[in-house]
């Protein structure tokens, strides 16, 4: 896996060559953002997950700029984000809008039923204007649990990725450890 991922990231010459990335060239090629161990490529998965929530286009440059601050892993906090796309993206926002809405109905601040879009001539909806201000609060009721639910929906990813990649890092270890005992034990040479 490590093989692998070397690989396809960048090298330090590349990073280091970009006349683009040539401010930042002393910040971009610290060693810890190029490292890939238990510790740099759980928080960059972390880091990845986490920023991968941030609407708009900004998910990588906050992740570039996590990783630049926490000293984790670049390529992989970078490469991590692209799990939200068209496709998963909208069911992330309906599972964060409902972490939301049951953290504001346990709060008191949040209604249990669900808000439904309203149709233009309904009950204080006659006119035009009348009905873009009802969709406007409609808007309004839908962001506040989605602004409470993405956060805490982030942060669950984060932290459920970083325990993940840093056990099954652990397990991958004990195991490679065993295996070369084992053939130690056993007398054959150890395999490079």
């Amino acid at each position: 896996m490590r093989n692998w991922f070397r690989r396809y990231t960048p090298d330090h010459a590349a990073v280091s060559d970009n006349r683009w990335l040539a401010p930042f060239r002393s910040t971009l090629l610290h060693p810890r953002l190029w490292h890939l161990n238990r510790h740099s490529a759980a928080g960059g998965v972390a880091v990845g997950l986490f920023c991968g929530l941030i609407p708009g286009p900004f998910q990588m440059i906050v992740a570039a700029l996590c990783a630049v601050f926490f000293r984790i892993n670049l390529p992989l906090a970078l490469v991590t984000t692209l799990y939200t796309n068209p496709l998963t993206i909208v069911p992330l926002y309906v599972v964060a809008f409902g972490i939301g809405r049951i953290v504001m109905g346990v709060f008191g601040q949040g209604n249990s039923e669900f808000i439904h879009p309203p149709e233009y001539g309904d009950a204080g909806s006659s006119t035009m204007l009348e009905w873009i201000g009802a969709l406007g609060d409609w808007v309004w009721q839908l962001g506040a649990p989605l602004a409470i639910g993405l956060p805490l929906l982030a942060t669950f990813l984060a932290i459920d990725g970083y325990l993940v990649v840093y056990i099954a890092w652990r397990i991958y270890l004990v195991r490679a450890w065993r295996k070369r005992a084992s053939r130690q034990r056993v007398g054959q040479p150890p395999v490079a």
